[in-house]
């Protein structure tokens, strides 16, 4: 409904104003490649998050959050339209030769915001397309893909460039969309200027430069102190290169508590609903472009204006489609005639969700020279892969493959990268089953084993009627390669 038909209402029938309450404003903050091995308040006791983990202590934490594709553009196409990309359009990356956009006839969530009553602004990483479908009333950067001069790595001027936003007289509710390029991988360039990722032997440097950010005092990590999560190699590469990495996270979060601030000094912290996400998880192979638990099972805290019970954990299985429907039940938007994929968690902020115990994903591509789709059904304690194009060799990103700590393991001969051979990485089966219980890194498959060819059998047929359901154009692929 339109804030202002709403209003007429509640004069119609002799409300007075105090009883209806306005809308409030929302700031999603959307930051790149970001698992939550690297957050304070999600367990890390090494990288210092202090924003995020006083959004966390002021909020609730999602312990079972996850993106429906681990692949930037098309994530943020389904944080920003509630649809799983393979509805939306957005099938892998949007800039350069990679072309992927979504459909002219979908309706996006700025624009519905826009519709009723919202003054919607960007800024920071964009990655999506058409721009007539992710309208934004306002633009306060343009917002380029990778590029180490971006103001998406400054992530404090991010901030001062939101205050016209923020301070503004303007009667309505703002949506700010604030969204980071940290702690995304760099690129470097070659003595002929042309952009890679290949630093070997140094490691990528993560937005981090010499000169520094304005606002920023950088922290710095030792490569011995830092937590090497299990899916990774535990060698001097991967060290360095997770240090670098959470040097970026700790930029991203001073930027983050400067946004914080103003929103306060401008008392708007507590008319404002917060939500602090990331795309899809960390840069490395076994992670992003993977639907395995480090690339998909994410961050996700959010703050909403006047909550009481704070410091809440919430375990109820999110996924990135109830991205959008969360925050139009917070603008008081009816949308029961929208098509969306996900549903509103607005009551797990304030309370545990019953119902909540399982999630779908969907991937198809990364680069456009990347065709690996995925589907995915995840529980309580299984989860199950579909991997469409299982005869290929699994395809590594470029900031993957050329990642020193992937080609030092090649170099060095390492026979396991974490918990899994190279081998496992780059050649999967059709049909993925695991045990998340018992086998939380996902290195023993099910799938053949006929104690749990009925676990099998139930998830395949509703992974099948999720993607009849969804108009999954790949649900043909179960009868015909």
């Amino acid at each position: 409904m339109n804030r202002f038909l709403r209003s007429t209402i509640i004069a119609l029938i002799g409300l007075t104003p105090a009883l209806a309450s306005p809308p409030p404003n929302i700031v999603l903050i959307v930051s790149d490649d970001h698992g939550t091995d690297a957050l304070g308040c999600y367990g890390n006791p090494v990288i210092q998050t202090p924003a995020l983990d006083a959004l966390a202590a002021d909020g609730t934490i999602f312990t079972d959050a996850n993106c429906t594709t681990a692949s930037c553009s098309p994530s943020r196409s389904v944080i920003l339209s509630g649809l799983h990309n393979h509805r939306n359009g957005t099938y892998g990356l949007e800039h350069s030769f990679h072309h992927f956009k979504s459909f002219d006839s979908i309706t996006s969530l700025p624009v519905i915001l826009s519709e009723n009553g919202y003054h919607t602004a960007r800024i920071g990483k964009y990655h999506i397309a058409p721009e007539s479908v992710y309208t934004f009333e306002t633009v306060l950067s343009a917002g380029a893909a990778n590029d180490p001069k971006t103001i998406g790595r400054s992530p404090w001027e991010m901030a001062e460039q939101s205050r016209p936003i923020i301070e503004s007289d303007d009667e309505r509710p703002f949506f700010l969309y604030y969204a980071t390029d940290d702690p995304h991988r760099a690129n470097a360039f070659t003595p002929d200027g042309l952009p890679t990722f290949d630093t070997y032997p140094l490691p990528n440097k993560f937005g981090n430069r010499d000169e520094g950010y304005p606002g920023i005092t950088p922290v710095v990590y030792d490569p011995a102190d830092v937590i090497v999560p299990p899916f990774l190699p535990d060698t001097a590469a991967s060290r360095a290169e997770i240090a670098e990495y959470y040097q970026s996270v700790s930029r991203m979060d001073e930027g983050i508590g400067h946004l914080i601030d103003i929103l306060k000094a401008a008392d708007q912290y507590e008319n404002t609903v917060i939500i602090y996400l990331s795309d899809n998880g960390i840069a490395f192979a076994g992670a992003k472009t993977t639907l395995y638990e480090p690339g998909m099972k994410l961050p996700c805290i959010v703050r909403e204006p006047g909550q009481t019970q704070t410091g809440r954990t919430q375990s109820a299985m999110i996924s990135w489609v109830d991205i959008a429907p969360t925050l139009l039940d917070y603008a008081q938007i009816d949308a029961t005639e929208i098509e969306l994929h996900g549903r509103s968690f607005r009551n797990g902020v304030s309370k545990q969700l019953t119902g909540w115990n399982e999630v779908y994903a969907s991937h198809t591509f990364h680069e456009t020279t990347m065709y690996y789709p995925m589907r995915v059904l995840k529980d309580r304690r299984y989860k199950l892969i579909f991997n469409i194009a299982h005869g290929l060799e699994f395809p590594l990103a470029k900031d993957l493959l050329q990642s020193p700590t992937w080609v030092s393991m090649q170099k060095e001969g390492l026979e396991l990268y974490g918990q899994r051979s190279p081998e496992a990485l780059l050649h999967r089966d059709r049909i993925e089953l695991y045990d998340l219980k018992i086998d939380p890194h996902e290195t023993i498959n099910l799938a053949d084993d006929p104690a749990h060819q009925k676990t099998r059998d139930r998830m395949i047929a509703k992974l099948q009627d999720f993607q009849n359901e969804t108009k999954d154009p790949w649900a043909i692929k179960w009868t015909r390669e």
